[in-house]
């Protein structure tokens, strides 16, 4: 399931791009990193409930990983 997140927000244009200092920290907020795969996320889970939405969760889950974040 986790490919077919990757590429529907493929498809629809968005890709995370890499936010890592010179220490490896985030160069950006967790709250403000992803804010694509964030909205599907949250747009899915409030429509469909949490266990419906694990591609969702999971494609944010790695661009969080991909801007530098451990979760």
């Amino acid at each position: 399931m986790e490919s077919s997140a990757t590429s529907s927000s493929e498809q629809s244009g968005h890709h995370c791009s890499h936010g890592v200092d010179s220490e490896g920290k985030p160069k950006k907020k967790m709250c403000c990193a992803c804010p694509e795969t964030k909205k599907q996320r949250d747009e899915c889970i409030l429509r469909n409930g949490e266990e419906s939405c694990k591609e969702f969760i999971e494609a944010h889950k790695a661009c969080l990983r991909q801007e530098g974040f451990k979760v």
